[in-house]
């Protein structure tokens, strides 16, 4: 759900994620680390519940969550971050220069882009440990 959100936009260098969650972390960590879900040498590392990540240059992007388990259940994206210069592939701007981008449904992720601004994409991760017997959101 994450990876197929993440593939519908575009992201650019100086453009910002924000995770909102509780009781888990957000990881950055390398491709292979992703595909396993090895979240023991992470490049970056949060667990505030409030994680601001801002992309400082182009590439790929490896987030996982730190919680033993959930990643192995879903809970990691792939951001591809374009250079400076990106295409606009979203609908028209409303009349205070806001664009809105749809996010992975059900989580209650929202994100805009303004004119000229940052991209700014919140992702709201719930842990499946909090809300025993459910699935992801």
């Amino acid at each position: 759900m994450y990876n197929n959100w993440a593939a519908k936009n575009r992201f650019k260098v100086g453009d910002t994620i924000n995770f909102k969650y509780n009781k888990d972390s957000v990881m950055v960590v390398s491709e292979g680390d992703y595909d396993k879900c090895i979240s023991a040498h992470p490049t970056f590392f949060s667990n505030n519940g409030n994680t601001m990540f801002a992309f400082n240059q182009s590439g790929d992007y490896y987030f996982i969550s730190g919680i033993s388990g959930h990643c192995q259940r879903g809970q990691k994206m792939i951001i591809k971050v374009l250079g400076h210069s990106v295409p606009s592939t979203s609908p028209p701007a409303d009349g205070n220069g806001t664009r809105p981008i749809n996010p992975p449904s059900p989580s209650g992720a929202t994100a805009a882009r303004g004119g000229g601004a940052s991209f700014l994409a919140v992702v709201v991760l719930q842990l499946v440990v909090v809300f025993v017997g459910s699935l992801f959101y």
